[in-house]
């Protein structure tokens, strides 16, 4: 009674630069072609993971499995750079033919697959047929709990909700500020059909502040409609969860505590948690409840109880620390559509420190993860740097919060998978994670509903699959090409310096825009790139073998 569907086998593929983080990323994508090929993504004591999807090729490695590989020093990185370029146009149009191939694949989903003759010879080319979960009694739905509200828990509840599933969404904290930059691409306005009001400032202008306190204005590309939106996520979360709820799904401000596992493919799982929600309990505690669900989502950050649950294994993260300060009305108008990114070994060891505008405050933070301990020093450090800019700010609220660096190396066992931070999708060099967490939470909702026809059917293991699959061939290239750029121009400040002075560009911040705020590329010019190597070159030799300009004092 069950409709066959197949299983794709996950391949390397080459996909727009979906984000830049006030650089180069997508110009220097013929770097991330290398490390693919080469095996090049981080040093050994760092042992940061990357996608599954982007780094398999000829063989499939184990299913969620993410492989580990070692890397080459940033200083070394340099000399090769042109004979990056050649390898990495050819990589790439080579990537982009076999993503075709997969993409056509993928649409037969749900169909019987013909296997040719020929195919049939060599195990290694096969693919493999799957029959979906058996079908449901008439009017029962699958059922889904979604754990944690953020923006990627929030937006797959409210997906599957739409589509009849009977859906749990579980959040403890529905005032929750967490610490974030709150930066949001325009396009998620619309994608996400976002309302203008969430957005507190609209930024037009970012500058770039090197270690010597060398600003480079940058937004000079952007037209009158154009902008980074910046929200605050006590504001957007709530948004979100309250429309998931108007959508049938429902909403338990609860804590989840763990999960009992099923035995067999047709038991549930079944999770306690403490609802706080409950007269009879404590405020605080709440009162303990369990919950019979078929599938469960993990969207609970980077500390996910889920993840540890079903021993998604552990990652690297940072520590994001911000202060949020009022500062006087006359200094607030200088940020009322700036925000600002400082780097320097003052202020972060291997991240950047910024000032973002909210609606009647500023955001004053920094982030790392080689120095965890010395995060304060770094805070102090931004704060004597933005000195005459923020002087006479009330602090309003402080806030710290881990940030994953690389995905885990199991996003999915048996019937529950992991999205957003707590799958680990949060860019490198950048650090954004906003838009990110939405898309693989809707992406994530979208599979389900595909491969279970509405919720008809029962899910397994290789239904959730579909969604990593599909995410990891989108977004692959750009974690592994931001994390190359971080490793490349956040190690010290020659190289930081150098990173700034690119950013002069206007062709570097028409690239930089347009990757960001549209979450594609729109196309590049290979006279505009060869011009930008020369000057990458340049600039990094002439910081490394020069002294450093005196400070300069910010105004």
């Amino acid at each position: 009674s069950s409709s066959p569907h197949e299983l794709v086998t996950m391949q390397a593929s080459s996909a727009p630069l979906a984000a830049a983080a006030m650089g180069l990323a997508h110009l220097l994508a013929p770097v991330q072609a290398f490390s693919t090929a080469a095996g090049v993504a981080v040093t050994s004591t760092d042992r940061s993971t990357v996608t599954a999807a982007s780094l398999r090729g000829a063989g499939v490695a184990p299913v969620g499995s993410t492989p580990q590989v070692t890397a080459l020093s940033s200083a070394s990185w340099v000399p090769p750079l042109a004979a990056f370029a050649a390898f990495g146009t050819i990589a790439t149009a080579a990537a982009a033919a076999r993503r075709r191939r997969t993409s056509t694949a993928s649409g037969l989903a749900g169909a019987a697959r013909v296997v040719p003759a020929a195919a049939k010879k060599s195990l290694r080319d096969a693919r493999v047929i799957v029959c979906a979960g058996a079908s449901f009694p008439e009017g029962r739905k699958l059922r889904v709990a979604v754990i944690g509200g953020g923006p990627g828990g929030a937006s797959c509840a409210d997906e599957l909700a739409k589509a009849g599933i009977e859906t749990y969404l579980i959040e403890r904290k529905l005032d929750n500020c967490k610490p974030c930059g709150g930066a949001i691409p325009l396009c998620m306005l619309g994608e996400f059909d976002l309302p203008p009001e969430i957005v507190d400032r609209k930024v037009r202008k970012m500058t770039m502040i090197s270690p010597t306190n060398k600003e480079v204005q940058i937004g000079q590309t952007l037209k009158d409609e154009e902008f980074i939106g910046m929200v605050r996520r006590e504001v957007l979360d709530s948004y979100l969860r309250n429309r998931a709820a108007e959508n049938g799904c429902k909403l338990i401000n609860g804590l989840f505590m763990s999960m009992t596992l099923p035995k067999t493919k047709d038991e549930p799982y079944v999770l306690t948690y403490n609802d706080f929600e409950d007269g009879d309990g404590n405020a605080r505690k709440g009162v303990k409840k369990t919950l019979e669900v078929d599938v469960v989502i993990g969207g609970d950050g980077a500390n996910s109880r889920v993840a540890k649950e079903i021993e998604a294994g552990d990652y690297e993260y940072a520590i994001a620390f911000q202060e949020r300060m009022r500062i006087p009305e006359n200094k607030m108008e200088y940020y009322k559509e700036r925000a600002e990114m400082y780097v320097g070994e003052d202020v972060s060891p291997d991240f950047y420190a910024w000032v973002f505008p909210k609606c009647d405050h500023v955001a004053v933070g920094t982030g790392t993860v080689v120095d965890k301990k010395g995060i304060q020093k770094y805070q102090q450090g931004i704060r004597d740097r933005a000195r005459n800019r923020i002087d006479g700010g009330e602090i309003l609220r402080v806030e710290a919060h881990p940030i994953p660096e690389h995905p885990r190396p199991w996003r999915v066992k048996g019937r529950a998978t992991l999205i957003g931070d707590a799958a680990g999708y949060v860019t490198k060099c950048s650090g954004e994670g906003i838009y990110f967490a939405a898309k693989s939470g809707r992406m994530c909702a979208q599979s389900i509903i595909e491969r279970t026809e509405g919720g008809t059917r029962q899910v397994d293991e290789r239904d959730l699959y579909d969604y990593i699959n599909k995410f990891d061939a989108k977004y692959g290239p750009t974690y592994i090409v931001l994390d190359a750029l971080q490793k490349l121009f956040y190690t010290t400040d020659a190289a930081r310096e150098s990173f700034v002075d690119l950013c002069e560009e206007r062709y570097v911040q028409q690239v930089t825009f347009d990757s960001y705020l549209y979450k594609t590329v729109q196309g590049n010019n290979p006279v505009g790139d060869v011009a930008l190597l020369g000057k990458t070159l340049s600039s990094l030799a002439k910081n490394n073998l020069s002294k450093p300009a005196p400070m300069r004092e910010l105004v």
